[in-house]
């Protein structure tokens, strides 16, 4: 076993400073930010949110698309003192609202549209300040705040996270967090200041934000995308000569089924993949349309930031492993007693060491579900994350993903609550119950199914336009069934185990 390491770790916004001055740090459209004006730009935004907020330990949301103001928000947050929540740009607004009411948002950044939605799902608390005024600040040219002096277990960030019981809960970041974080991804992928990383994935997302974080470690350059079609990846990686593209399977389906001129997909020095797991074949389309790119598989929770990644000279032989512990983590295999599994046992995989978060936003409850003392063979101790995933370690000590203990489903690289689909169904008012359900799918890695019990003669294309109004695109199910009567368990809840095995059957049937 490695010893635990014990680095360094400096407040999140001091990444402003990592790069050379004059070197491009982000580029969108035909803008380039250099490093000063990046470090300059999180002052002036910094002072302006601290203004906003009313003090420092305040939580500050952004709510919009890649903008800059967006890239900005994780730094600029932090230099005040204040707690950055990114809202995921793809919710709408009664899961933006949850997320201001839950964190006590006093300020939230946004646009127009966005902030006439939440209409009175807004907390009255919390104070709408627009993008474009945002961009102005930073624009400015006035005096922003110095780098901050935040300690390294200073709260810098509340991401929001899908659970398979309810309503997403905040999982809490600090600096020490986000720094080692930044600064592990950045090692073993061996960014440099001339890497180019194309940004594809929500900023909201632990793996999206760190496409900002890890680059700026390095110094390199980051290129924010919202993209529409798989042809606006293509275009952009030749129009920002992109190095590095970090991306989830269902996106890997439709970026290999894509035309590439072989010179711009040699631009491609390393792809990154999370959020589900890389199936061979698409391994091989992956190489064969990316031949100078390294694969780098990875898993990772959000409760712990990243666990683990599959070098690249590994992937060939070994496709289906999740590969070993990050830079920064220790990984360990437990029985439920807390022993450490032997080799090919499947056991509960935990995470030690410094990645570890501070726990979910004022809920102790879940908080002690999830965070647990580390097992007595750790070399880190303290809290560790106990994932609720199966997995098993081989000889050589590669992990190997086996289940998924909770009701989780993961589809198109997000994690979706069934509780959320099910809850959103029943407040139509046009069923009395509901289950949600994945099912294998190849595209999107598992679809979801509703089975509902529905009222009399409710309007079955009325429940699909009331999911559409009220839940985002990726938790759409993408097959809708009506009951007359749902199976019970002895204790009268909905066997859900039974109704998922009745439509296997009837769909094989």
């Amino acid at each position: 076993m490695t010893e635990p390491l014990s680095p360094p770790s400096y407040p999140i916004d001091h990444l402003a400073r990592r790069g050379a001055a004059n070197a491009p740090a982000l580029l969108i459209g035909d803008r380039i930010t250099s490093f000063a004006e990046l470090d300059a730009g999180v002052g002036r935004l910094a002072s302006w949110l601290l203004e906003q907020a009313g003090g420092p330990g305040e939580r500050v949301a952004s709510w919009s698309a890649k903008t800059r103001t967006a890239c900005l928000m994780p730094l600029a947050a932090a230099r005040a003192g204040l707690i950055h929540v990114p809202v995921n740009p793809l919710l709408k607004a009664p899961q933006a609202a949850h997320i201001l009411a839950d964190s006590g948002a006093r300020l939230i950044v946004t646009n127009a549209a966005r902030a006439d939605s939440l209409g009175e799902g807004r907390p009255e608390s919390c104070v709408v300040q627009d993008l474009k005024i945002a961009e102005e600040v930073i624009d400015s040219g006035g005096e922003g705040l110095p780098p901050s002096l935040a300690q390294p277990d200073d709260l810098a960030a509340i991401l929001y996270t899908s659970g398979s019981t309810g309503r997403p809960k905040g999982v809490m970041l600090s600096h020490a967090n986000l720094w080692l974080g930044a600064e592990s991804v950045a090692s073993y992928l061996k960014l440099i200041s001339d890497d180019r990383v194309l940004a594809v994935l929500p900023l909201s997302f632990d793996y999206g934000q760190n496409q900002l974080l890890s680059t700026w470690y390095a110094g390199g350059a980051v290129a924010p995308l919202d993209y529409l079609t798989p042809r606006d990846v293509v275009k952009a990686v030749a129009r920002h000569r992109a190095t590095t593209l970090a991306g989830v399977p269902p996106l890997w389906v439709q970026l290999v089924e894509s035309d590439w001129p072989a010179e711009i997909a040699a631009l491609l020095k390393r792809l990154t993949n999370s959020g589900g797991a890389l199936t061979p074949s698409l391994i091989d389309a992956l190489r064969a349309t990316f031949p100078e790119a390294a694969i780098y598989p990875m898993y990772g929770l959000t409760e712990a930031f990243r666990s683990t990644f599959l070098d690249p000279a590994l992937v060939a032989d070994h496709p289906a492993s999740m590969g070993r512990a990050i830079p920064h983590a220790e990984i360990l295999v437990c029985r439920p007693d807390g022993t450490i599994t032997a080799d090919d046992e499947p056991g509960e995989l935990v995470h030690c060491g410094p990645l570890v978060a501070q726990g979910y936003w004022r809920d102790a409850e879940r908080t002690a579900e999830r965070f647990r003392p580390a097992p007595p063979a750790s070399a880190y101790g303290g809290t560790a994350v106990w994932s609720g995933d199966t997995v098993r370690r081989d000889a050589e000590g590669l992990l190997y993903f086996v289940g998924r203990d909770d009701a989780m489903i993961k589809t198109a690289g997000n994690r979706v609550s069934p509780t959320e689909i099910e809850e959103a169904a029943t407040a139509s008012g046009l069923v009395y119950e509901a289950v949600a359900f994945g099912v294998p799918d190849a595209r999107l890695g598992a679809a979801i199914v509703l089975i509902v019990r529905g009222k009399g003669a409710a309007d079955r294309e009325a429940l699909a336009a009331h999911l559409r109004q009220s839940l985002p695109n990726f938790m759409q199910p993408k097959l809708i069934e009506w009951r007359d009567a749902l199976p019970r368990n002895p204790n009268g809840k909905l066997d859900r185990v039974a109704i998922a095995a009745d439509w296997q059957a009837e769909v094989t049937a």
